[in-house]
């Protein structure tokens, strides 16, 4: 398995979609840099030569903001949300959706698994 920035890729697919995952690396940036390189975007990974892949880490680190730097980034805009106390720095404090979704129902992702309530009653209880 080729390895770029400290990820591996995998061999069995074409160049194009092995970048993607790298963490920051989407289907543009990946056809971007497949073009830059001078790589045949459809060649598969297990095929890249290590020029190649030198020429691919050096555009990636040169002109991309990927993996480690854009996560560090992420996080350090996320605290700074935090910090200033807004809104939206609250939601992520709170573990609540951040984006503006309903909480009533749906929003597990964030929630995590439902906690029940105990001693709760139902409205047939109520008459």
């Amino acid at each position: 398995m080729p390895r770029l920035l400290g990820v591996d890729i995998p061999n069995d697919k074409p160049t194009v979609f092995s970048l993607r995952y790298l963490y920051g690396v989407g289907d543009k940036v990946a056809l971007e840099l497949c073009h830059k390189a001078g790589i045949d975007p459809q060649k598969h990974a297990r095929d890249l030569a290590e020029e190649e892949l030198s020429r691919l880490a050096v555009l990636l680190e040169r002109d991309y903001t990927v993996e480690g730097p854009l996560r560090r980034q992420v996080q350090q805009n996320i605290n700074r949300l935090r910090d200033i106390k807004c809104y939206r720095g609250m939601r992520h404090r709170l573990g609540l959706p951040v984006r503006g979704q309903r909480t009533r129902t749906n929003a597990r992702t964030r929630k995590g698994p439902k906690k029940t309530v105990a001693g709760k009653k139902g409205v047939k209880d109520l008459r």
